[in-house]
């Protein structure tokens, strides 16, 4: 269960998402604290996406995005001039209700956004990795049609959910773009965008391809 308080680490360009791991390298003294003092606890930070215009007060407590992802800390590296290299597992979503100021780092109060489970849409949901699937491994004329849509490339093993998180949080999309697909109300929800979001990128790309303004 997710505790009502927890430590935040606000970053310009990452958005963590449920079972998916994210390696991080700590070099701030505020953040530096943060961690050890979450070692000594109960291993959880939530990652929360700074929003546009944060450069201008980054030392301080510039906004950040409303919804986040918890993880718990895996792996640590104590580096000897106080550093840290941690990898955090995505545990669950949360909303910031309020903010806490007597840390330097940044402290929330947060309530979890729990997910409609997976196994409710299964079905619906095979078609969508189906269509996810095509997307990634585009199929190549005249080559006979995969077994169950599926193709080697992709890990067939992966459960759905871990396997669309994963892609969200991996894949070389905008972080906006990656903070709307961890807002979006489950997996089957977070496919359906993520599908979307895939599509008008390949339709981009062909349209700049065939233009003679492209690089």
């Amino acid at each position: 269960m997710l505790p009502s308080t927890i430590p935040v680490f606000p970053l310009p360009n990452v958005v963590l998402f449920p079972n998916v791991f994210l390696p991080l390298h700590i070099f701030e003294p505020r953040y530096r604290q943060m961690v050890d003092e979450a070692l000594n606890g109960d291993r959880i930070i939530g990652m929360v996406l700074l929003r546009p215009g944060w450069e201008a007060d980054y030392d301080g407590r510039p906004p950040v995005y409303g919804v986040g992802c918890a993880g718990v800390i895996t792996h640590a590296e104590r580096l000897p001039d106080g550093r840290f290299n941690i990898v955090l597992r995505g545990m669950e979503k949360f909303r910031i209700t309020a903010e806490e100021t007597a840390k330097p780092y940044r402290v929330a109060h947060v309530e979890a956004v729990p997910e409609p489970a997976a196994d409710s849409v299964r079905l619906e949901m095979r078609a969508e990795r189906r269509r996810l699937e095509a997307l990634l491994v585009p199929q190549p004329e005249g080559r006979p049609e995969r077994v169950e849509g599926r193709d080697p490339a992709v890990p067939s093993s992966m459960a759905d959910e871990d396997l669309v998180n994963a892609l969200a949080q991996y894949l070389e999309f905008e972080p906006v773009e990656k903070q709307a697909l961890l807002e979006r109300d489950g997996v089957l929800d977070r496919c359906h965008a993520l599908v979307e979001l895939l599509e008008m990128k390949v339709i981009l790309a062909r349209s700049c391809h065939a233009s003679s303004f492209c690089q």
